[in-house]
């Protein structure tokens, strides 16, 4: 069975998201966000994105554009001999003229500007696609750091369960006081990894609520585990769905459909418009006709045709720089289909590896991890085996669980680069291939 599914968030949920993660009320407490709400507030709010969306109107100013007709001319003329000794002589004239579009370049305008609506729109889409890969990194970089502070915080519970051991061992007489300093130096250790921990983990925070797009002084956290779920998709498809899917190519391939668009209304914009015009002309004059002059008065009604002769500029300027466009976006197109694949490629790769590092630590190395720290802490109680034969465990149990969660940061980045090269939410996609 094949489920649905929408690449690009539409404008209803964008206000679901808004309504359900309106600012903190007066409680003042802190709001704990998941990724995928998390990603739906900075669809809704990111000021990078509101400010693209905002250009549609753009976009839309140019479709209105294309639509109208041109202006009608007004003329209104007086000549009078009032000057010049002839006082009753005089011309009056008032005239209307409508140039009229020829070839059918207003419906042509019309799909330049269509296209061009179309590729702002999948701009905005790609954009999109961009800031949900960004949050999802910083997220889960800021889980790993988060991680890390848990895990330094259990080296100081260690080496302080060590100091404590030591302190006995040492009122009992069954060690020399320099196993009690070792085990305080471990511990001064394991703090200042705690606070390098802190230090990694306030810039992510601050990165993370910036990309969101959350009001300055409204407390937020940021609360997630990592759902682990096969990938049942080959690369093959991945790419197919790929070319179906991103919204880049599909700007890409709205940038081509308006360079086809521009290239027939620049070669219609040869054709030279047609002015028509009408207009009245009141006349009055005097005759001389032997004795006395006579006085006459004409009203002459006239119709005038204008039409520019395409003799030196017949667009020619107009022409080629639609068709070099037009070739531009074709090139832009053909070398973004063809990188596609080579791009799915390498994240494909980069998850299977992240998935067989993850794969290692969790069936042969963490378990056997663990049970080890538990048998030397155990010898060394009985004064089997010495100190530095503990720290050395507790050690390798630091860096070991770091490497892992580093292995678990490394897939979850890597799966989300993978969602961004096709265009899909994998996590929404259950029923296709995902899992």
């Amino acid at each position: 069975m094949t489920r649905a599914y929408r690449f690009v968030p539409g404008a209803v949920h964008l206000l679901l998201a808004f309504l359900c993660l309106a600012p903190r009320g007066a409680s003042g407490e802190v709001r704990s966000l998941t990724l995928p709400k998390a990603v739906e507030y900075a669809l809704a709010n990111n000021g990078e994105l509101k400010a693209l969306r905002a250009e549609k109107e753009v976009a839309r100013a140019g479709l209105e554009r294309a639509v109208l007709f041109p202006n009608p001319t007004l003329e209104l003329a007086g000549d009078t001999g009032a000057l010049t000794g002839s006082s009753d002589e005089s011309t009056v004239s008032i005239g209307l003229s409508q140039e009229f579009l020829t070839g059918g370049k207003r419906a042509k305008r019309l799909s330049v500007a269509e296209r061009e609506t179309e590729a702002v729109h999948h701009q905005i889409a790609d954009q999109e696609r961009l800031l949900t890969l960004e949050v999802k990194s910083t997220f889960y970089e800021l889980m790993l750091a988060q991680k890390r502070r848990e895990l330094a915080q259990r080296a100081i519970d260690l080496n302080g369960k060590l100091l404590e051991i030591t302190r006995e061992r040492l009122a009992a007489g069954d060690i020399p006081e320099l196993e009690v300093n070792l085990a305080r130096v471990e511990v001064a250790r394991s703090e200042g990894r705690k606070i390098g921990a802190e230090r990694e983990f306030s810039p992510l925070l601050a990165r993370l609520r910036t990309l969101l797009g959350f009001p300055v002084g409204d407390d937020v956290s940021f609360d997630g585990t990592p759902e682990r779920r096969p990938l049942a998709i080959t690369p093959d498809e991945l790419t197919r769905l790929a070319l179906e899917n991103r919204p880049d190519l599909k700007t890409f391939e709205a940038t081509r459909a308006k360079g086809d668009a521009a290239v027939e209304l620049a070669e219609t914009e040869r054709i030279p418009n047609v002015t028509l015009g009408v207009g009245y002309t009141h006349e009055r004059s005097v005759d001389a006709t032997g004795v006395e002059d006579e006085k006459t008065s004409d009203n002459l009604l006239g119709v005038k045709i204008s039409i520019p002769l395409p003799l030196f500029d017949r667009n020619q300027a107009g022409i080629r720089e639609a068709r070099a466009r037009k070739l531009s976006a074709e090139n832009r197109l053909e070398f973004a289909r063809t990188s596609v694949a080579r791009e799915i490629e390498g994240d494909y790769a980069r998850l299977a590896a992240a998935e067989k590092a993850l794969d290692l630590y969790a069936t042969g190395i963490l378990p056997q991890l663990e049970e080890n720290l538990k048998l030397v802490q155990e010898a060394y109680q009985l004064g089997e085996v010495g100190i530095l034969s503990v720290i050395e465990e507790q050690k390798k149990y630091i860096e070991v669980h770091d490497g892992y969660l580093v292995a678990l940061a490394d897939r979850q980045i890597a799966l989300a680069r993978l969602e961004a090269s096709v265009g899909i939410d994998f996590q929404n996609k259950t029923s296709g291939g995902a899992q």
